[in-house]
């Protein structure tokens, strides 16, 4: 006789047993020739090495099918621990399109072609700038895809920073301690891991430091192992900053950076880092850019719309700065 021991994790026992034990009872008709026994957070199971073996596979899909959309009733139990599986031990009520399951359900997938490719460019790099205009979904997948690589245990924490630039804004005449003072800027990332994540699990990641929401200053002088990184609003960094950044790759690590090269609030005398950083790194080998548009915008029309009509009014300023930025490098090559 085998024995398998099971630990419960990402869920509730109570949400996977059920009030009063009624799914347990359930899922120990559909295995009649295993003995189940539930303690706390571990399941153990006994009986045939076979039978066992099948019975584990399908209950880790249970578990994975209540993270991902927080309820199950007899039906689902039965799909998932008798109803058939695929080739690599999946169940077809999967979508492999599908990033992360947030919060009631919420399916998060890729939904445009330049999203898509950030999602190939991280499989296949350890570096993805992702560059492009507001309501692109550029942060929301790269969120996404960190929080997928943390389930999936193939990074131990997630770490999202910043620029603390002001937008217009004085940074020292607002209220409260530099935390208070910081946290609106990071709020897009909140809003994105909120989606993502239980509220509870995501404060206990937060407080136990799986996920660290820090300002870029914040990063130096350290090196960042088995993580996944996330640079947003990267227009907003100066090229030493990001330099700071970039060398902060340990081992194991992802870093994706995002930033809109339209909405930089630097002082004038001051140069994006981002800007600068496609000219130096564009050719580096493990380094990925990709350039999202108007057409990858998936928040109101009327985004696009305004997107198209700055672009339009801005279009000769823009060269002015890439030209400039062409003649230095030929009076330096010369």
């Amino acid at each position: 006789m085998s024995e398998q021991i099971i630990q419960i994790e990402n869920v509730s026992p109570l949400d996977l047993f059920g009030v009063g034990d009624k799914h347990l009872e359930t899922i120990k008709q559909l295995f009649p020739k295993l003995k189940i026994i539930a303690r706390g957070n571990l399941l153990k199971a006994m009986g045939d090495k076979e039978v066992l073996d099948d019975f584990v596979r399908r209950f880790e899909l249970l578990m994975i099918h209540l993270e991902r959309f927080g309820t199950m009733n007899e039906k689902v139990i039965e799909q998932l621990m008798i109803g058939e599986v695929d080739e690599n031990n999946q169940h077809p009520i999967f979508d492999k399109e599908v990033l992360v399951f947030g919060r009631g359900g919420l399916q998060i997938k890729a939904l445009t072609a330049n999203q898509k490719k950030m999602v190939s460019a991280i499989a296949e790099n350890d570096m993805v700038f992702a560059i492009g205009p507001a309501g692109t979904g550029k942060t929301y997948t790269a969120v996404a895809l960190a929080v997928r690589a943390l389930k999936n245990k193939e990074v131990r924490r997630i770490i999202l920073t910043r620029p603390a630039v002001e937008a217009g804004e004085n940074l020292g005449f607002l209220p409260g301690d530099m935390k208070e003072k910081l946290d609106p800027y990071m709020q897009p990332l909140y809003d994105a891991l909120r989606d993502m994540l239980p509220q509870q699990k995501l404060l206990t990641f937060l407080e136990d430091g799986t996920i660290e929401i820090a300002p870029l200053a914040f990063m130096r002088g350290r090196t960042l192992d088995h993580a996944f990184v996330i640079l947003d609003e990267a227009q907003n960094a100066t090229l030493s900053q990001m330099k700071m950044f970039l060398t902060r790759m340990g081992k194991s690590s992802k870093f994706i950076i995002t930033g809109d090269i339209t909405q930089i609030d630097l002082p004038r005398h001051q140069s994006s880092g981002l800007v600068q950083s496609q000219e130096i790194l564009h050719k580096v080998k493990g380094i990925e850019f990709i350039v999202l548009d108007d057409k990858d915008v998936v928040r109101h029309q009327l985004v696009t719309r305004i997107i198209k009509a700055f672009a339009h009014f801005e279009k000769p300023v823009e060269p002015k700065q890439n030209n400039s930025s062409e003649k230095n490098q030929q009076n330096h090559e010369s």
